[in-house]
């Protein structure tokens, strides 16, 4: 019975690690680079080019991109991106 306690503790602290690695949908977005002209991800598509690149996105992401940038917190090191993305909270 004492054994079981410690390892329950280790899978929750596991699961809870995993939910924080997911928090940041900026680092979970495998298409994020479709948004940036370069490699180095440091220019921004013009905004035809970001709008193609958001709606070829899933809803589901859209909707985790925009709550993101909802957030003061993740919109300040992402501010260019955010303002284009909340520029098109409205584009489905």
């Amino acid at each position: 019975m004492m054994m079981r306690q410690p390892a329950c503790g280790a899978v929750l602290a596991g699961c809870l690690g995993a939910g924080r690695a997911s928090a940041d949908p900026f680092s979970d977005l495998a298409a994020l680079p479709t948004f940036y002209a370069d490699a180095t991800m440091k220019t921004m598509k013009p905004m035809a080019g970001f709008k193609k690149a958001w709606l070829a996105l899933s809803k589901h992401d859209r909707v985790k991109m925009t709550k993101a940038c909802n957030d003061p917190a993740m919109r300040k090191p992402h501010a260019q991106f955010c303002a284009n993305v909340l520029a098109l909270r409205g584009a489905n």
